[in-house]
């Protein structure tokens, strides 16, 4: 039994989207750990999911199937993580196919800007280190670390591609909102992520809470003791489940942190399951009584007839 057994890493990325391991690699890494449970939450994809649930079935953990959305609200980059999504909803799919076409459109810009300023890297090179998963900043990071233009990738995003830099361009986004909307049609949980980075969180929050947010990402690697008390409060006072992971991305990623290197209780798992399923429920429940309302006043209709 490893050293985190009974514990839960509920926020990692694989090669789907813009980590560097594959799926099966990220629980494999997980088992090794001994971590009860890892969360594969991929940006604006659910691809990896089929792999790392039968990986997880093979080594003997828990795999949370997940999705974690990118808005912006205010000019700030919002996340939405979603729990026990239904990978094949319909919505779903199609609200992710658009959000990777902004992908795509907005690495095209990135490097036409780069390039306006002297520094040359291909954008197909750049989807070929995506290599078919949702392209986003990492691969165009290392593109330009490949070619001799920064040292590293956080080189790159400190001269180049992050917020403020030359080469910045913003995303094409749903809102906060949105995204906790279609993550609960497609039967899942909705948490925000790591609020620290989300501007005015208690601005935030109470508009979350109006569209099914269950959850808020308390322990995460960037929030020190006076963010996580701040946050384990919030979450006591609007009754929401206090999630935590490592947002591991992978090697090659040193502003990254490492797997299982902030962690929550494997109860938390428990509870976002109960969570999702009760919103399954409660959707079809209201769906069952709309569609008895309109049978029934179509049957009134009918019997008025002459």
């Amino acid at each position: 039994m490893g050293f985190l057994a009974g514990r839960a890493d509920l926020h990692t990325h694989t090669n789907a989207s813009d980590g560097s391991q594959t799926p099966s690699e990220v629980v494999r890494a997980a088992a090794d750990l001994g971590l009860s449970a890892v969360a594969i939450t991929d940006h604006d994809t659910v691809a990896g999911l089929e792999e790392a649930l039968e990986q997880g079935r093979k080594s003997g953990v828990v795999v949370v199937p997940g999705v974690e959305i990118n808005t912006e609200q205010g000019g700030h980059e919002i996340h939405i993580l979603g729990y026990y999504v239904d990978r094949h909803a319909p919505e779903l799919a199609a609200k992710l196919q658009w959000l990777r076409g902004g992908r795509e459109r907005r690495a095209a810009r990135i490097v036409a800007r780069l390039r306006e300023i002297g520094v040359t890297i291909s954008l197909d090179h750049v989807m070929e280190l995506a290599a078919g998963a949702a392209v986003g900043r990492p691969h165009v990071a290392r593109a330009l670390a490949e070619a001799g233009w920064v040292r590293n990738m956080a080189e790159a995003f400190d001269q180049f591609i992050g917020l403020g830099a030359p080469a910045y361009v913003p995303r094409e986004w749903l809102s906060p909102t949105e995204a906790a909307d279609v993550i609960l049609a497609a039967g899942g949980a909705p948490v925000l992520a790591h609020p620290g980075t989300a501007g005015d969180a208690g601005d935030l929050i109470p508009r979350l809470l109006e569209h099914g947010l269950v959850g808020i990402e308390v322990f995460y690697p960037e929030h020190g003791e006076e963010a996580e008390r701040l946050f384990r409060r919030i979450a006591e006072e609007n009754g929401l489940i206090m999630t935590g992971g490592s947002d591991s991305h992978g090697s090659g990623f040193a502003f990254r942190s490492g797997l299982g290197q902030r962690t929550c209780p494997f109860e938390t798992v428990t509870l976002l399951e109960a969570a999702a399923r009760k919103g399954r429920v409660t959707r079809a429940a209201r769906a069952a009584r709309a569609a008895g309302g309109a049978g029934a006043a179509g049957g009134a209709t009918r019997d008025d007839r002459p």
